[in-house]
Formats: C-alpha cells, sequence, structure tokens
C-alpha cells in the first residue's frame, strides 16, 4: 500500500510514514492523555526514529470540542475516579485497532510499539500485560496502573522480556510520582525487561525525557 492514502479505521488518527518504503515497517502508536487529542502526541512523531510508521489515535470518548478521553475520570481528594467499562471497552478496542492498522498498512505484527502519555499511558500498560501476542514494547510516560489493569495481567510466560520504559515526572501534581513508582513496583514482580526513569518535571515531556524515550525505541529496533 502507498503509505499516503490514509485507509479509515475504526479509530480516527494521523499518520507519519516511513521515510523509507519497506514491505512491513514497525509500527508506533502514540496515545494521548485526557482532554487532549491525536494532535497532540503527533507532535512528537518528527522526533521518532523515522524507520517507524507512526499512529497517533484519537481516544473515542468525546469530552468536549477536541477533547477525548480514553475512559471518563474525575479528580478528587482522594485521588482519580474513573468508569472501569470505558476502561475495558477502550482496551478492547484498541487491541481491535493494532490488527486493523497492521493489516491496513502492512506493518510488522512482531514490531508493533505503544507510546502513552498519562491516560494514554495507562492504556498502553493495559494493552500490553493482557495481550503481550500484539506489543514488541511500550513505553508509559506519566500514567498510572488500575486496579483492573493488574488484574488482567497475562500468564509470565508470554510476558518473559516485553520491554517497558516507564517515565515520571517528581513534581508531577497531577498524577503524583508515587504512580509512576507503583508502576515501576509492579513491573518489577513480573518477567519483563523494566527502563525506569524519573526526571524533576510536572506532568509533561520534557526534552530531557524525549530524548531518552526516543533512543529507548531507536534501541528496540537495533536489537530486533
Amino acid at each position: 500500500m502507498n503509505m499516503t492514502e490514509m485507509p479509515a479505521l475504526s479509530l480516527t488518527y494521523q499518520m507519519q510514514s516511513p521515510t523509507k518504503s519497506t514491505s512491513a515497517p514497525p509500527l508506533v502508536l502514540l496515545l494521548h492523555g485526557q482532554r487532549s487529542n491525536e494532535a497532540d502526541l503527533f507532535a512528537l512523531a518528527p522526533g521518532l526514529d523515522t524507520r517507524f510508521l507512526v499512529l497517533s489515535v484519537r481516544a473515542p470518548f468525546t469530552m468536549g470540542p477536541d477533547s477525548y478521553a480514553w475512559y471518563r475520570v474525575t479528580f478528587t481528594a482522594n485521588g482519580p475516579t474513573y468508569v472501569p467499562e470505558e476502561v475495558e471497552s477502550s482496551r478492547a478496542r484498541l487491541i481491535q485497532f493494532i490488527g486493523e492498522a497492521v493489516a491496513a498498512f502492512g506493518a510488522d505484527a512482531r514490531r508493533v510499539y505503544l507510546m502513552g502519555f498519562s491516560q494514554g499511558a495507562i492504556m498502553s500498560e493495559a494493552v500490553s500485560l493482557s495481550r503481550p501476542d500484539l506489543v514488541a514494547g511500550a513505553l508509559l510516560m506519566s500514567g498510572r496502573t488500575l486496579v483492573e489493569v493488574a488484574a488482567q495481567v497475562a500468564a509470565p510466560d508470554a510476558l518473559a522480556g516485553l520491554p517497558f520504559l516507564v517515565i515520571h515526572g517528581t513534581q508531577d501534581t497531577v498524577l503524583p510520582i508515587h504512580y509512576g513508582q507503583a508502576t515501576r513496583d509492579l513491573l518489577e514482580t513480573l518477567p519483563v525487561s523494566l527502563t525506569y526513569h524519573e526526571y524533576p518535571m510536572p506532568h509533561t515531556i520534557s526534552a530531557e525525557s524525549f530524548a531518552d524515550a526516543t533512543a529507548w525505541l531507536t534501541a528496540q529496533l537495533d536489537s530486533d
């Protein structure tokens, strides 16, 4: 397929083609945070390894004009509250979308990476831990682990060696650093390949954290 074509898939997305046409390019899906949209993380696409086919995906729940979410969440004094059924719906839709994207673009099903920020990181973890057969690695930026995710973790042999990069800011007031550390602690109990970094930043993607993220993704391709 001509990579300039934009086939209609079950979720809206923006696309950046790899610089060289290959029969089966590696694929990275960018998953934005709550009340954002697919254009947000797509701004990072030019900084990613040019071998990737990049799809920045819009979450399915509309919150307002150009504002979407993977599930509805309310921030309270006791922490975020959310609708578990919407988490599961979005997890299922992302699993479906991965299959659609691989088929539509002829991408390499063995080299599909998820890169999510905030709520997008939460969904990246949910898909990766429950369906490691579909994912070659996950990059989790400023997210957290939901109870439902921990309950859906695949068997240890299915997770063996699956690469994860967890990035979190020590000055994050939206999802404070203890959420990132809790994700680290869970992943350390699993037979995955975990890299964990903390940065002196708020709930954002800094130049330093992005540089480390892109280097990690490139290293995954180079190790294939």
